[in-house]
């Protein structure tokens, strides 16, 4: 029995595979993101390694309960754990978490990019691009891994759903003023946000949210929205955000050292990916780079990625068959992404 654990910004979601590629039990639990918890000039504080510690007990205890088996009995596991390498002096203190949850050392730990990589591939040797509050790549080749991207919102995640809202608030700013004509990108956040003036975004933006990065977020589908009615300036920030998308895979797979007559296998993850716009300009950016990618859709969820990787680390790494199965148990790959 392989456990699969996708950490992330919001929940953490569980599951358990068997080798025959049936998914036994799924489960969530709420947010493993530990730098939420307040993080000292040391690393990681003791707030941060009881709300890691407390997040994967409840999922792990209830995913295992839910398939009538104990964490002894799990094979092996995989935790994609958000922020995990970014502060290096707290990867041995977040490794060492899951053991005493498990009673065994029998897993591995990376960042959660790895989940998104092994779900949408099926872990083979390929790119995924992840966009979704943030943005960031992760592909591997012949057992050698790379991340690019996912600096965080104030110098990077360029094609994010952060990014896209930003532009679309420039944008606003740029039209209020008359620096920029006039469109429907303006009156629709103006509705979205219930703004009795144009002046009163920076009140919400800065005053109500504090500048919050998820709800900033959470403005890129009203950016789609006026791009799919014609706003011309909301039609080029989704434009641009596919070009970057596409600039991460491109570095990733000249680091991963792909022969350039090499087909290269590209997947995607992250809530963007939902919008057929950016999907669009996501493809059409990749077609005029020197690869050859193969655009797939994703096969798995990445909480299924993630049991797919525990089981490649074991060196089970399932069957073709098994996987075939397994696609036909798994929930729709996008609903959950």
């Amino acid at each position: 029995m392989f456990l699969g654990v996708d950490g992330g910004g919001t929940k953490t979601a569980l599951c358990l595979v068997d080798s025959d590629g049936n998914l036994v039990a799924a489960e969530e639990a709420p947010s493993s993101y530990y730098f939420s918890a307040g993080i000292g000039s040391a690393g990681i504080g003791s707030a941060g390694i009881e709300l890691v510690q407390r997040v994967l007990k409840q999922g792990v205890d209830a995913v295992c309960s839910r398939a009538g088996i104990t964490p002894n009995d799990v094979t092996h596991a995989f935790f994609g754990l958000p922020g995990y390498g970014e502060a290096s002096g707290d990867t041995a203190i977040i490794d060492a978490v899951p053991r005493s949850i498990l009673g065994h050392e029998r897993y591995a730990c990376d960042n959660d990019m790895v989940c998104g990589w092994a779900g949408s591939l099926g872990a083979v040797d390929g790119v995924n691009v992840i966009s979704g509050t943030g943005s960031m790549t992760y592909g591997e080749h012949h057992g050698r891994g790379v991340r690019v991207g996912g600096w965080g919102e104030l110098f990077g995640d360029e094609g994010s759903a952060y990014w896209i809202a930003i532009q679309g608030l420039i944008a606003f700013a740029k039209m209020s003023d008359g620096r920029l004509p006039d469109g429907h990108l303006r009156a629709a956040l103006s509705e979205h946000l219930d703004l009795p003036t144009d002046l009163d975004l920076v009140d919400v933006v800065l005053n109500r949210w504090n500048g919050g990065r998820s709800e900033i977020a959470a403005l890129s589908p009203v950016v789609v929205r006026a791009a799919n009615e014609g706003d011309a300036e909301a039609i080029r920030i989704l434009a641009e955000a596919g070009r970057e998308l596409a600039d991460i895979v491109d570095v990733t797979t000249r680091r991963l050292k792909f022969d350039r007559d090499s087909v290269v296998p590209v997947s995607y993850s992250g809530g963007v990916f939902r919008s057929a716009a950016v999907l669009d300009q996501f493809r059409r950016a990749l077609a005029e780079r020197p690869y050859a990618f193969d655009l797939r859709e994703p096969l798995y969820p990445p909480v299924v990625g993630a049991a797919l990787y525990a089981a490649k680390l074991a060196g089970m790494p399932l069957t073709a068959a098994a996987l075939t199965r397994l696609q036909a148990s798994s929930v729709t790959p996008l609903s959950s992404l």
